[in-house]
């Protein structure tokens, strides 16, 4: 396998990130026309506030010396969240996706959970999360008739 890396990103990478989002997102978008919560929709301020945002780090994945997508992981005490991840279409199904949340889960060493929310109906994506030992957590939130949000937690064991 390809070593990944993360590269962090910086505030005039906004732009940058936000087309490879509505690329990764795009399909989503198109299958569930969930308006209020696909990062295809959004626009660069969010991107860059997010960026900006001295509780988070967002970072590019780099697969084979290129950006094939990005992961941000907002912390706040030992909790850390993890939104938005995605991997741009063409180069998913490699293990990439697993590759930068361990990566990103190595750089908070000290966060005692994690957490992360996805769609019901991307059964990929839940198998994703599960195999790396995140757990579904409270209610379902329907987004619109096609789809559902799930929560997901990840306690890590700490001394």
């Amino acid at each position: 396998m390809i070593p990944l890396q993360l590269r962090i990103a910086q505030a005039e990478d906004a732009e940058t990130i936000l087309e490879m989002q509505k690329r990764a997102f795009m399909p989503l978008y198109e299958k569930y026309r969930d308006d209020e919560t696909s990062p295809a929709t959004e626009g660069v301020e969010r991107v860059r506030a997010r960026i900006a945002d001295p509780a988070s780090r967002y970072w590019f994945i780099i697969w084979d010396e290129k950006a094939v997508g990005a992961i941000r992981v907002k912390a706040s005490g030992r909790i850390c969240r993890v939104s938005p991840m995605f991997v741009l279409p063409e180069y998913q199904g490699k293990g990439i996706a697993q590759q930068a949340m361990q990566l990103a889960e190595a750089q908070f060493p000290d966060a005692a959970c994690w957490r992360l929310d996805t769609i019901l109906q991307e059964k990929g994506n839940c198998h994703l999360y599960e195999k790396m030992g995140y757990v579904r957590v409270g209610e379902p939130k329907v987004i619109n008739s096609r789809m559902t949000l799930i929560d997901y937690e990840k306690w890590m064991i700490s001394e």
